[in-house]
């Protein structure tokens, strides 16, 4: 039942406590939903250690409910994800919902680092040998902020991935953690690019593993209210021009933004296709409005990214 997903196909993830909004399943079926969004199921900060297993088995109805749904019905199904606690969490998540292999796309990894990665590598070792699922490391561990250490432990954990990479969909990465750390909060008229200290962090993450995987914008916290989408919209534009596609999101009215800024303009896609389709004799050229360069040699990484964008959100003017 599911297709074959890449990091690009995640785009607004849609975060759910795993013991609320017990309706869900029929508000994906009735399709009250913009779309195109992915969904997580939260059973780690959202949820209360002593309320974890009545969420679990909340969780195991909601499934259920909702591979019945998918066998009768035709209706967007997005990518399911469920947010588990630990690497042991995730072994045992991974036994229970086994029988919802066909709608569930993966498992959410939070705080991964230095301390429990080779912990996390070898659960989904274990995982592989009887089930295929998709795997998203978040980094938010206050353990990245020592500069000391910093780019040593990003450059071991983005190596102990690579021992699992056809399995990672993308890196996330949490803003609201790492800010909480400093005990900093942006107001509704900043970004996160503003808060010197965390951006810092997420741009060492982007850079340690950017050039091998999608790595998501951290969630934007609001939803309503004066400005909450400017906010919103401003924050993604700066998310792409620094190297990160898709966003964790908490609300479903901020999809439709996120997917909006997701889709490629017009004259970037015809620069793209030119650079990935490249018929000239010499390796540098104008652009087609005759306003900027293309270089094939520098620039094809970039025109790769922008069409597998347009190939899932399109594009516009």
């Amino acid at each position: 039942m599911r297709k074959k997903l890449t990091g690009y196909d995640v785009g607004a993830l849609l975060y759910c406590p795993a013991n609320a909004h017990t309706s869900i399943a029929d508000a994906l079926v009735a399709q009250r939903f913009p779309t195109p969004f992915s969904l997580a199921f939260c059973l780690e900060d959202t949820v209360r250690a002593e309320a974890v297993p009545e969420a679990e088995a909340l969780l195991e109805t909601t499934l259920g409910r909702i591979a019945a749904a998918a066998e009768d019905h035709t209706f967007f199904l997005p990518p399911v994800f469920v947010r588990v606690r630990s690497p042991e969490h995730l072994l045992r998540l991974a036994e229970r919902y086994a029988p919802f292999s066909g709608i569930l796309a993966g498992f959410i990894l939070p705080k991964l680092f230095t301390e429990n990665c080779a912990r996390y590598v070898a659960a989904i070792r274990s995982i592989s040998r009887t089930a295929s699922y998709f795997y998203m490391p978040v980094l938010e561990s206050a353990s990245m902020i020592p500069l000391e250490t910093r780019h040593a432990a990003l450059a071991e954990v983005r190596d102990r991935l690579a021992e699992v990479s056809g399995a990672i969909l993308n890196i996330r990465v949490g803003g609201n953690d790492l800010s909480h750390a400093f005990g900093l909060r942006r107001p509704v008229d900043r970004t996160i690019y503003d808060l010197g200290p965390v951006a810092a962090i997420l741009l060492d993450i982007v850079t340690a593993f950017g050039a091998r995987y999608v790595v998501s914008g951290p969630v934007w916290e609001y939803y309503a209210g004066p400005g909450w989408e400017e906010g919103l919209r401003r924050e993604l534009e700066l998310d792409l021009l620094n190297g990160f596609t898709g966003k964790t999101v908490i609300h479903p009215s901020q999809i439709p933004v996120v997917n909006e800024l997701l889709r490629v303009s017009s004259r970037d896609y015809a620069d793209a296709r030119s650079i990935l389709n490249w018929d000239k004799d010499g390796l540098v050229a104008a652009s087609r409005d005759g306003e900027r360069m293309n270089e094939y040699n520098t620039h094809y990484n970039w025109a790769r990214r922008i069409v597998l964008r347009a190939e899932r959100y399109g594009t516009k003017p």
